[in-house]
């Protein structure tokens, strides 16, 4: 990895502004912030001590009064010397306390800099680091509560002891190759089985945590699909709790996908109601259709929206989904066929019998989307993202291949080259092995000030 080479700069921002009535922040990092707290202060600030203070622009004009912090390195955010300028929420007011710190030796910090320097600094790994933009950006205090978790540092640790188990299982297998004239097989092993056994068990469950952390982060993404008029628009705006799609009797009413953002008891739902399956040559319809195929393959949960008359025929439309895909089949209409609402599995997927039109049976499957969406995690849930989840399939297809290996080939070199691959894989997640443009995708989606 490569050190940012403007981190010997020293860089200021607005990281709060409230507005007129409330508190604003300016913070400042970097190998100025001694002297600029000096100038600004009229002496030298005391560590972490509040100073009331007078800030001046450079003619000496008062531009506002408000608290001045000093954290000296390595004890801040950032590890650097770092400076928090605290005066009221005025913009205009911030402006010009920002401006003066940029007279005075700094420079305007890039979205997400400040995190970046507590990354290149040692003082947050890269999942941390990630967490607190998470933090930030949480619509649900389920999704609060993970990226907490993870800011706090419990996803890392357990990516770590994860790391520690494979380097274990790396040594011993390097160290067999490291005697090939023994008349031993040290690749034949029990032991060496044993531990790659329960390392894919490990990481296994630590797979179903990572997604669930990313469903928490992003919100649970749900696809209806089904026949026209098998009431998916319904459902949609049942589950939201308002009108947000045109219900009629003509097929074909829904011609794109229309998603709707919704709170579900403080986890986040993303449901996309798509147009209704079926052939046809009207070429809007069509393009609806293959749009409603595009959003089955990327969901989370699949809902598929029929009724009992139809239902064979329409399963047909669950059986090519990726494996990690929750399916749901709800059999609608059962005010019509004077059916009772209950739910069961079977066929891999979760059914529920309802009727969007009366409500018989709607609170069961709320119920079902809010344990899907991580509702019952548990304090012990962290946030993940996408990447994340797919770093560690990579891992996971590695120690695949090397189980193969060593049961089949007893080619110790193979199996070592997938361990390292699959160690390579895991410090990607919080940040041992990475790449400069991996840095910059990330923290540029930060907001300005963190």
């Amino acid at each position: 990895m490569t050190a940012d080479p403007h981190l010997q700069d020293t860089i200021a921002a607005i990281a709060s502004a409230p507005g007129a009535a409330g508190v604003g922040v300016v913070r400042v990092s970097g190998p100025q912030v001694p002297a600029i707290g000096q100038v600004l202060l009229g002496k030298t600030p005391t560590p972490r001590h509040a100073h009331f203070a007078a800030f001046h622009d450079a003619a000496d004009a008062l531009i506002d009064r408000g608290l001045l912090l000093y954290f000296p390195a390595p004890a801040s955010y950032t590890g650097e010397h770092v400076l928090e300028l605290q005066g009221h929420g005025s913009n205009v007011l911030l402006d010009a306390l920002l401006r003066r710190c940029c007279e005075l030796g700094a420079r305007l910090a890039r979205p997400g800099e400040f995190t970046e320097r507590a990354f290149l600094n040692g003082k947050l790994d890269l999942a941390q680091a990630e967490a607190v933009a998470d933090l930030i950006a949480a619509r649900s205090q389920a999704g609060a509560r993970a990226a907490l978790q993870s800011m706090e540092g419990v996803f890392s640790r357990k990516v770590d002891a994860l790391l520690q188990a494979l380097i274990i299982l790396r040594v011993h297998i390097e160290a067999a190759i490291d005697f090939p004239e023994e008349e031993i097989d040290f690749l034949a092993d029990p032991a060496i089985t044993a531990q790659l056994d329960a390392l894919r068990t490990q990481l296994a469950d630590l797979l179903v945590e990572a997604r669930r952390g990313v469903r928490l982060n992003d919100g649970l993404r749900v696809a209806i699909v089904g026949r026209p008029n098998a009431g998916k628009s319904s459902l949609l705006n049942a589950l939201a709790g308002s009108e947000r799609a045109i219900v009629t009797d003509i097929a074909g009413t829904t011609r794109d996908v229309l998603r709707e953002s919704i709170n579900l008891d403080g986890v986040v739902l993303e449901l996309a109601d798509t147009a209704g399956l079926r052939d046809t040559h009207d070429p809007v319809e069509r393009e609806g259709v293959r749009r409603a195929h595009g959003e089955r393959e990327r969901a989370d949960v699949v809902v598929l929206v029929t009724d009992a008359q139809h239902a064979p025929a329409d399963l047909a439309w669950l059986h090519d989904l990726p494996a990690a895909v929750e399916r749901i089949v709800v059999i609608n209409k059962i005010d019509l066929d004077a059916e009772t609402a209950r739910t069961e599995r079977r066929d891999d997927a979760n059914w529920q019998w309802l009727s969007v039109k009366t409500g018989a049976g709607l609170e069961t499957l709320r119920e079902y989307l809010r344990q899907l969406a991580g509702a019952s995690s548990g304090e012990g849930a962290f946030s993940a993202r996408r990447r994340h989840v797919l770093a560690l399939e990579r891992v996971a297809d590695q120690l695949a291949h090397t189980a193969h290996v060593l049961a089949h080939t007893r080619a110790g070199e193979l199996a070592a080259e997938e361990l390292r691959q699959a160690q390579h894989a895991l410090g990607e997640i919080t940040g041992t092995y990475t790449s400069d443009d991996l840095l910059g995708a990330i923290f540029s989606s930060f907001c300005i000030g963190k």
